[in-house]
């Protein structure tokens, strides 16, 4: 660009990637600014749109009329963002009464793909920030996209066929925050991505989805903390909450739900809640992690007294060289302490050869904490507690 030359010098099409880069009501605003800007918006690049209570429009209505003239109104060509963020969800359906919104965010939705988007964000949040689990419901039909890579979905309830992405040949990271997963009936919803690279599960709202074979995954989070997969009984014994429970001897068929499919991950984070089975249950059938090089775990797998869930998982991860464990001293408290037994991790010659560090982050130093740190001593590896 010339010294003292505007904004105007600029070809068209470097215009519609500037204007995908700002919220729709503004990038539409510049329609004003000359004759040349006033058909610019329509072919941006990205379309990012931010509503809710007391902010963009005022109402529900106002903002699906604004929505549905911003969608016809393009000429059709390849979007590359689409974001649609409804802030204070509830509070704003509640206020305003207008049930028609959450069809039409459906149809929104459906929209972008048709628009060949690539990176696609539907969230539903109770403040500016925080996500919640709203009724937004999407349609139960795979996506068919040879564009897709990116998809984040937060507080949306997810149905069966939507989570088929085998038609999505270039999708390679795939998020859920606080989503809803509906079975259906009693069987599992299932995850097929199989081109992901990286995948995040975050907070699991209902039945934990199956995960199925994903060969090129690289990273992947996935925290169980809210699942309704929990023992409520108070005094249980069952074979994953009480002392009976197994780990990795069960020789039968494959019920993996999570693991097997993060079997070919590098950098791996496994949360859950301290009621929470799920992973437990999966350690039956714990498949071996050749590939993963960095793990961070919680205190779900650091129970007081018995470590088996950790040092399984420690067993088929051969290759490992960081494990990280985050601790919380408030999150123990609610933990119900098991006997067991502790003992030294099998093969453990093997884990040592590519183990270099175990970093332990706690808020406070309390019993379990120093039990731990003893367990870990036993190998001669660098050991930071912070």
């Amino acid at each position: 660009m010339p010294p003292g030359a505007g904004i105007d010098v600029l070809p068209d099409e470097v215009l519609h990637q500037i204007l995908g880069l700002v919220e729709a009501h503004e990038s539409v605003r510049t329609c004003a600014v000359a004759r040349r800007w006033r058909h610019l918006w329509k072919s941006a690049t990205g379309l990012r749109i931010i509503a809710g209570a007391g902010k963009f429009l005022g109402s529900v209505e106002k903002f699906c009329n604004f929505m549905d003239i911003l969608l016809r109104q393009r000429p059709g060509p390849p979007l590359h963002t689409c974001e649609l963020t409804l802030a204070y969800f509830k509070q704003w359906i509640s206020e305003q009464r207008y049930d028609p919104l959450v069809p039409m965010v459906n149809a929104w939705f459906w929209h972008a793909v048709r628009c060949q988007v690539r990176v696609l964000r539907l969230r539903a949040c109770w403040n500016d920030h925080s996500i919640t689990v709203s009724t937004i419901v999407l349609d139960e039909r795979p996506i068919y996209s040879r564009h897709l890579t990116m998809l984040e979905l937060g507080g949306i309830v997810v149905n069966g066929r939507l989570l088929d992405f085998s038609n999505c040949p270039l999708l390679e990271h795939l998020e859920f925050k606080r989503c809803d997963f509906d079975p259906d009936g009693d069987s599992r919803l299932r995850i097929c991505a199989p081109s992901l690279v990286s995948l995040i599960l975050d907070d699991i709202w209902g039945m934990a989805p199956m995960l199925e074979s994903m060969p090129s995954l690289v990273k992947a989070d996935v925290a169980t903390e809210n699942s309704l997969e929990e023992c409520i009984e108070v005094e249980c014994n069952c074979e994953f909450c009480g002392n009976s429970y197994s780990i990795g001897d069960d020789t039968g068929s494959n019920g993996s739900v999570l693991l097997k499919g993060l079997s070919e991950v590098k950098d791996l984070a496994l949360i859950s809640g301290p009621e929470q089975y799920i992973f437990k249950k999966d350690l039956r059938w714990c498949p071996i992690f050749s590939k993963l090089k960095t793990l961070l775990l919680n205190e779900y797998w650091c129970v007081p007294d018995d470590f088996r869930a950790l040092v399984c998982i420690l067993e088929h991860s051969p290759v490992l060289e960081k494990l990280t464990l985050e601790l919380s001293s408030k999150k123990y408290r609610q933990q119900r302490e098991r006997k067991g037994t502790l003992r030294p991790m099998e093969g453990s010659a093997a884990i040592l050869e590519h183990l270099k560090i175990i970093e332990v982050r706690c808020d406070a130093v309390d019993e379990r904490i120093c039990k731990l740190t003893l367990f870990l001593c036993a190998f001669p590896i660098r050991l930071s507690l912070n």
